[in-house]
């Protein structure tokens, strides 16, 4: 039952968004086009709802010859690859605001696990252990307000977990507003190797 209240709001949330922040949106396609040669937007291939495939839209934050497919995290140098603009989407998150129309598509949630990467076996079997693959992936999520980054895959999965078991409409409201605080405060991003 509330799954389908669920797309609801999300479907309602995300056509507004797109609406509001389209001046936004406009600025930020003029900023990565000056700064450096590529498209506007990243595509990659990330694992939803009951794994199956979908490509996540981001804002290019990174150089057009960045290794394909590994993560920020496990780059040995990112900001050798991180363009200038894209380190301030980066830190302000706005590089996440094209998942908007994943959202509005309905390939996403506002929240929800944060999808995994098509190759990233080893959070995908920690979290089929918790049913984290059954449910749509989020734009922002439990574990995502808890440590981000900072956090080893087993952690992030059993957060993820108990996402699940709480799902419902108090758990999404506060997920949605800690993420606000955390996203002002930059909370949990590591931009190279984890420790």
């Amino acid at each position: 039952m509330y799954s389908t209240i669920k797309r609801g709001i999300d479907f309602c949330l995300s056509l507004t968004g797109i609406i509001m922040l389209f001046p936004l949106f406009a600025l930020i396609i003029v900023l990565i086009k000056v700064d450096s040669p590529g498209p506007i937007l990243f595509k990659q291939k990330r694992v939803g709802i009951h794994k199956n495939y979908f490509n996540i839209l981001k804002f290019r934050t990174m150089r057009i010859d960045t290794p394909k497919d590994t993560p920020t995290h496990m780059l040995e140098d990112p900001d050798k690859w991180i363009t200038k603009v894209g380190k301030f989407l980066r830190k302000t998150s706005l590089d996440e605001l094209p998942q908007i129309f994943n959202i509005l598509i309905g390939e996403m949630a506002i929240v929800g696990p944060r999808p995994a990467l098509w190759n990233q076996y080893d959070l995908i079997a920690e979290r089929d252990k918790y049913g984290a693959n059954d449910i749509m992936p989020g734009l922002t999520g439990w574990a995502q307000i808890n440590g981000r980054d900072e956090l080893p895959i087993d952690v992030k999965a059993k957060l993820d977990g108990e996402y699940v078991k709480k799902m419902g409409l108090t758990m999404d409201t506060k997920c949605f507003l800690k993420t606000i605080t955390a996203v002002v405060k930059s909370d949990g991003v590591i931009e190279g190797k984890t420790r």
